[in-house]
């Protein structure tokens, strides 16, 4: 499934930074090359978490190897999604028609096939709060931005959680170690601006997501399996020679 991105222009940002600590830095004290991932996704896109569980997969069999530090970034499916939250179940048979029940069921099946059950029931809707909690859980490590996306995908595809609830969100945010984010929330302006640059650079001109780019070269799209990631991770370290 391949969506179409329009950009929304908006003047009223404010910076995150009165919110943020020092950013991580990419140090690499182990000997071990260094693996950049930058991940362009959607937090409601099925093929995302299938993409971050064949990624996930694909560093724990390369840690012995390299180091890894994963940035995630925003992209929006369907910007002018209604914040309130509207049926999962009537927006799918809405996008997919005729073909709805054919792709659901292969999706259900991919699913399983990765150990979690795809959950039609509860709400979906704009994302971008949870794209704001992302960034901002990205000044607090990378390691915790890459849980929190997680705990994210897992609530909305298997449990029927709402991607646009504060409490969600929250819990998520607590569950991986990241601070503040109830009051971070609590102000919709907060973060807005940096989503927006963020989703600029990596984001804007994708026509699709999962999308990855490797140490800033190799680039990949959609659900991979992990050994086309292992195959990456072993070009971009020959390229670092």
């Amino acid at each position: 499934m391949r969506f179409s991105l329009s950009l929304i222009k908006n003047n009223n940002f404010i910076n995150v930074s009165r919110f943020s600590r020092t950013m991580a830095q990419s140090s690499n004290n182990s000997g071990k090359k260094l693996i950049r991932i930058d991940v362009s996704s959607d937090s409601v896109c099925p093929w995302c978490i299938i993409g971050k569980k064949n990624l996930d997969k694909a560093i724990a069999q390369s840690k012995d190897q390299f180091d890894f530090e994963v940035r995630w970034h925003p992209y929006l499916l369907n910007p002018s999604a209604p914040k309130e939250g509207v049926s999962k179940r009537d927006i799918h048979r809405e996008k997919l028609g005729p073909q709805y029940e054919t792709i659901m069921a292969r999706t259900v099946e991919m699913f399983r096939g990765m150990g979690l059950e795809y959950d039609l029931s509860g709400l979906t809707g704009n994302t971008m709060d949870s794209h704001r909690l992302i960034t901002y859980a990205a000044h607090q490590g990378y390691d915790k931005q890459h849980a929190l996306v997680e705990e994210l995908f897992v609530g909305y595809f298997s449990k029927g959680k709402f991607i646009g609830d504060h409490k969600f969100l929250v819990e998520c945010a607590e569950k991986v170690g990241v601070e503040g984010a109830a009051e971070f929330l609590k102000d919709p302006n907060n973060g807005v601006q940096e989503v927006y640059a963020d989703l600029q650079k990596y984001s804007g001109n994708l026509t699709g997501v999962p999308y990855y780019v490797v140490n800033g070269k190799h680039k990949l799209n959609g659900g991979q399996p992990p050994e086309v990631f292992l195959r990456t991770f072993q070009k971009a370290a020959k390229d670092s020679n």
